[in-house]
């Protein structure tokens, strides 16, 4: 994975691949590398902000190009990177950015990024974004970070659990990537996984079941 911090064709079409919610698609359609750094304050207690990195796939990368390259140079310059990169961040905004924060179990509302900035790199699509809890979320108990898509059209996969980190954390932490295997998370969620999952897993917030989590437990 190499990691690095417009058209005819209406740019609605960029929102429909990231966000398409059909039941007829409840599978991925774009697929991306991502790295997650959990950045912590200088005493290691305070998770201060999330750092994302997503870079897509070859294929829709190259429709993305076409989609937003105005002047048929075939490839991106600035002007036209921040029209996708402003699309994108409108549409993910609905979807929380597609990441998931939890203490114990419970939700933890994040703020919008500031910004998102979108780079054209290696004929990829390359996403890099900073969000910050609400409030301030100390690091204690079970927090775990994770990266998912709602609507299952979008695949962001971490290729090597190295991918997921955490810089200085507390000696009293300790750190696991955890996948879930599909077939025992359905079987482990099954008591509260309803007849609407199973017809339309797009339609519902359960999918967050099977996101790649970065797990940390720490001790008081």
């Amino acid at each position: 994975m190499r990691l690095t911090g417009r058209t005819a064709i209406p740019a609605a079409t960029l929102v429909a691949f990231l966000l398409s919610t059909a039941p007829a698609r409840v599978h991925p359609h774009v697929f991306a590398e991502a790295r997650l750094d959990v950045v912590l304050d200088q005493d290691g207690t305070i998770v201060k902000s999330l750092r994302h990195l997503w870079r897509f796939d070859d294929v829709f990368s190259s429709t993305v190009v076409m989609e937003f390259d105005k002047n048929g140079d075939l490839k991106l310059d600035d002007s036209e990177l921040k029209d996708v990169s402003d699309t994108i961040y409108k549409s993910l905004a609905e979807f929380g950015y597609f990441q998931i924060v939890t203490v114990d179990g419970k939700d933890v509302p994040m703020k919008p990024p500031a910004q998102l900035m979108a780079n054209y790199e290696n004929d990829q699509l390359i996403v890099l974004f900073e969000s910050e809890p609400k409030d301030p979320l100390k690091l204690s108990g079970k927090v775990e970070f994770g990266v998912y898509d709602p609507t299952f059209y979008t695949a962001i996969d971490f290729i090597e659990d190295e991918y997921m980190q955490v810089a200085n954390l507390p000696a009293s932490c300790s750190r696991t990537v955890i996948r879930p295997d599909p077939d025992e998370a359905i079987a482990q969620n099954q008591a509260t996984l309803t007849e609407q999952f199973f017809d339309d897993p797009s339609g519902t917030d359960m999918s967050k079941i099977f996101a790649t989590k970065l797990e940390l437990v720490c001790k008081a």
